[in-house]
């Protein structure tokens, strides 16, 4: 069984950083597409950033800018850079691996919908005080 686990969640002030990572256990197969989701007080989970295998990433409007997702070269690690951060960024991040959809949906209902398909994250939590 695949395992995810989210790592660099804490609680900062608005504008600061924080580095999220995601470290993965041995997958079956290669992921087709990784990403980071996140589900604040009271609202539903979305996407903020996936990744295909191949590169192409698609971001939250909200993050663009300020967030950058990035992966190690075995892909084992999952990172998110988050600067600039606001008290609207805070939730729980997950991290998320899928093994077998395409990147259309990847990129397409799997970031719109943050569907639990494929492997999840405990989830990390991100604190933003004003």
């Amino acid at each position: 069984q695949v395992q995810l686990v989210e790592s660099g969640g804490g609680s900062v002030e608005s504008g600061g950083s924080l580095k999220l990572s995601c470290v993965a256990s041995e997958y079956p197969y290669e992921p087709v597409c990784m990403g980071w989701f996140r589900q604040g007080p009271g609202k539903e989970r979305e996407g903020v950033v996936t990744i295909t295998k191949n590169g192409d990433t698609r971001y939250a409007d909200s993050v663009k800018g300020r967030f950058t997702i990035a992966q190690d070269n075995t892909k084992s690690t999952l990172y998110l850079q988050m600067n600039n951060l606001e008290p609207e960024d805070a939730a729980t991040y997950y991290c998320a691996a899928d093994t077998f959809r395409s990147d259309d949906y990847c990129l397409g209902s799997w970031f719109s919908t943050a569907m639990s398909t494929g492997y999840w994250g405990q989830g990390t939590q991100v604190t933003v005080s004003s």
